[in-house]
């Protein structure tokens, strides 16, 4: 069952449509939406397929039914602890609200840190309470984006759950400047250079592990698996990790955390250690957030437009609930290493 028909009680899909004129869904989306990027011919197929089946585009069929709620949820699977801490999540709701300022939509924050939240998020879902959703922090094994595209929902994703994004998806290029820090790392002589890294389970971490990898082998260093502490994103996880690479390479000169929040556990560990920073161990992390600025020493980091971010995913999904676009983009916004005195 499609999940058009779910939705609307058996409405032909525009899937049928396209396979009715024989043509590709994102072509039969552009004859709908009136795209002149079609041919004559391919145009005249589509409507003849819309008239026989009597297809209505879905945003239509639910303005008709007065099922719009000019609402959107942005949704943050994690606790409010790890909300509340993390300057990250904060830019995006700046940059989402900036977009949706000239708006008439409402934007539900919803927290989800439990199956207990899922499930009451899904029922809320489920009952098209929201035109659309934005998606951040979203791990590899969550069920909800699958679950939007059951429903068709409108969705953009902060970041990609894998290289196979099938919704659309905002994201910063994580490998590129992952490996930008670690080649300026590099540059300043540092040769035991280790890495604090996020959830295994979070493609953007993955990507910053990957940049590490690269640029740790462009150097012609010697990899070594004990120079790589995983962690979760948080302050105490990056302590944790910190101490663990101590112990398992005492000759570590330079750090490489995933993000500033736990170059900022790893700072505290080092001090405790008698360690000095930059002198005996270079420090870089990831979002030049206000964290970053305010450590001391000032640390260097690798800045992703998080607000730019927000304001790019709430645009695409404004598009999407309009019917302006049935395509789902993948966007990389750029990244920028910014060099302060920890280097």
């Amino acid at each position: 069952m499609t999940a058009a028909r779910v939705r609307s009680g058996g409405r032909p899909t525009l899937e049928e449509v396209a396979a009715r004129a024989g043509v590709g869904r994102g072509t039969a989306s552009r004859v709908i939406n009136g795209s002149p990027r079609v041919s004559a011919q391919t145009r005249e197929a589509v409507e003849a397929a819309v008239a026989e089946l009597g297809y209505v585009p879905n945003r239509a069929a639910r303005a008709l039914a007065g099922n719009r709620t000019d609402a959107i949820a942005l949704v943050v699977p994690e606790s409010e602890t790890r909300f509340f801490a993390e300057p990250y999540f904060s830019d995006i709701v700046r940059g989402v609200g900036a977009a949706l300022a000239d708006t008439e939509m409402q934007l539900l924050l919803t927290l989800v840190g439990n199956d207990r939240e899922r499930r009451r998020l899904a029922q809320y879902l489920t009952a098209h309470r929201v035109d659309g959703v934005l998606m951040v922090s979203v791990h590899a094994d969550d069920p909800l984006p699958d679950l939007l595209e059951q429903l068709g929902m409108p969705a953009v994703m902060g970041g990609r759950r894998s290289a196979s994004e099938t919704l659309a998806a905002v994201d910063s290029d994580n490998f590129g400047g992952a490996r930008a820090a670690v080649g300026h790392l590099v540059t300043r002589g540092r040769r035991a250079i280790a890495t604090i890294t996020g959830p295994g389970d979070v493609h953007g971490a993955q990507r910053r592990l990957d940049g590490y990898r690269a640029a740790i082998h462009e150097a012609g260093l010697e990899p070594d698996e004990r120079l790589i502490g995983p962690a979760d994103f948080s302050e105490a996880g990056g302590a944790r990790a910190m101490r663990e690479l101590l112990a398992r390479r005492p000759d570590v000169d330079a750090v490489f955390a995933a993000s500033d929040v736990m170059a900022a556990g790893a700072r505290q560990v080092l001090r405790e250690a008698g360690r000095r920073i930059p002198d005996d161990v270079a420090l870089i992390g990831f979002d030049d957030s206000a964290v970053a600025r305010h450590m001391d020493p000032a640390l260097t980091s690798v800045r992703q437009p998080i607000e730019e971010m927000g304001r790019t995913m709430a645009r695409v999904l404004l598009k999407e609930i309009a019917s302006e676009t049935q395509e789902r983009p993948q966007i990389v916004l750029p990244t920028e290493l910014v060099v302060r005195d920890s280097s």
